[in-house]
């Protein structure tokens, strides 16, 4: 009997531990994560179960997983997000970047740089964002948010871009008001004239419907004030995007005497948001060099994703942020930078963390070491000894990017099933 008992014991605890070792869908082992909201920076595991983060902390089992991944040497960090991209893809050859093929399908763009989120800056407006949702945003993978342009037509070119009669505030608020889960902002962009409406009208907008604005400025000549926009137009919370461009008509954050202009600290101090925007012609290393020594650093690093920066020098994420690593910044710094502040400043909480319950979107890095070479938007070229390489990226825990087949057996282990 007390043979029986026994016998009956082992096999409810081998039972239990069975149980036990399925109670995690995936596990990364090792890796150093970084997680800004959490204060992590050092080496953890990180489980997930049912598309969340399970647990995040040090020696979990690797019984307790269906499948286990060897992150050691890695970084793992939340899911990028891209606050500045233009992925309303179409075939409208005389557009600019609205329903064009200048705007790119995300999902062929964001997961191979570790990025789970991006965020179209302005390509559609009120008067197409239904378009943009039904033939992009419902069709991708990637999580896509959206700032609409101020203007009707969106981002359709630079003459449509001065048509004051289509910038509506109202009907901007209330398409805004119509889609919440998909629409975090409104944009003011590409404007020649000498006032400031394109930017009154966003600010308008994002009063009634409390969200942020983000402004493309310039163009006019003579150049208009971005003192007077950053401490007399926009709000606290309002983005400035191509930060370190040096452009024709639009003043630059850095003087000709390679000095920060002091009312740039004051108007960070005051909550604007300075956001990268590389893009294609947007990111000089003239601009960001004196500002990053002079400790003017950027709240948000985006890459203004669309088909000319790709093949430029932006080419991706991980690509710039390899750039600001090359510049002195930290590592840590420069992931909070892709993924907890800009999900502070489209108000979407809920990403760019690791917290227990989360959505499991994670980046998997290396940092190679040697010799690279970085270009900014004017083919001029910086050397560095560090590139940011993404090696994995989960969406909401499903491996959706693996670039050397960390998350499967050897062809020769697991044998083929037909």
């Amino acid at each position: 009997m007390q043979i029986h008992l026994l016998l009956l014991a082992i096999l409810s605890l081998a039972f239990t531990n069975l149980t036990r070792a399925q109670d995690i869908d995936l596990l990364l082992k090792g890796g150093h994560v970084i997680d800004a909201k959490n204060g992590i920076d050092g080496i953890m595991d990180v489980a997930v179960k049912d598309g969340m983060i399970y647990n995040v902390t040090t020696n979990i089992p690797a019984a307790q997983s269906k499948q286990v991944i060897d992150a050691s040497g890695l970084y793992l960090t939340p899911g990028l997000i891209d606050m500045h991209a233009h992925v309303f893809n179409g075939t409208d050859m005389d557009s600019y970047i609205a329903n064009a093929p200048g705007g790119l399908a995300p999902d062929g763009f964001t997961f191979r740089s570790g990025v789970t989120t991006v965020v179209d800056a302005g390509s559609s407006g009120w008067r197409t964002f239904r378009q943009f949702k039904h033939q992009t945003i419902d069709h991708a993978k990637t999580r896509v948010l959206a700032f609409i342009s101020i203007v009707g037509s969106g981002m359709y070119g630079r003459l449509e871009a001065q048509n004051v009669n289509d910038m509506d505030a109202t009907l901007t608020a209330f398409m805004i008001d119509n889609y919440p889960d998909h629409i975090i902002g409104v944009k003011a962009h590409h404007y020649r004239g000498a006032d400031f409406i394109p930017e009154e009208r966003a600010v308008a907008a994002g009063n009634i419907a409390n969200v942020p604005v983000m402004v493309d400025f310039g163009e006019h000549d003579p150049m208009r004030s971005i003192k007077k926009l950053f401490l007399e137009t926009l709000r606290p919370g309002d983005i400035f995007t191509h930060t370190y461009s040096y452009t024709r008509n639009r003043e630059t954050v850095v003087n000709e005497q390679g000095e920060v202009k002091p009312f740039i600290f004051e108007a960070q101090d005051r909550g604007i948001i300075f956001d990268v925007g590389h893009g294609g012609g947007s990111f000089i290393w003239h601009q960001a060099v004196p500002s990053i020594e002079q400790g003017f650093l950027p709240d948000v690093i985006s890459t203004d994703l669309h088909y000319w920066s790709m093949n430029d020098g932006m080419k991706d994420m991980a690509n710039l942020l390899s750039k600001f690593l090359c510049m002195g910044m930290s590592l840590q710094d420069v992931i909070s930078r892709a993924t907890w502040k800009p999900a502070q400043v489209i108000q979407r909480p809920e990403l760019g963390h690791l917290s227990i319950g989360a959505v499991a979107d994670i980046a998997v890095f290396s940092l190679e070491q040697g010799e690279f070479g970085f270009m900014d938007s004017r083919g001029r070229k910086m050397n560095g000894n560090q590139k940011v390489v993404a090696e994995l990226t989960l969406l909401g825990g499903e491996v959706v990017w693996d670039l050397n087949g960390i998350s499967v057996p050897a062809w020769d282990i697991e044998p083929l099933k037909y």
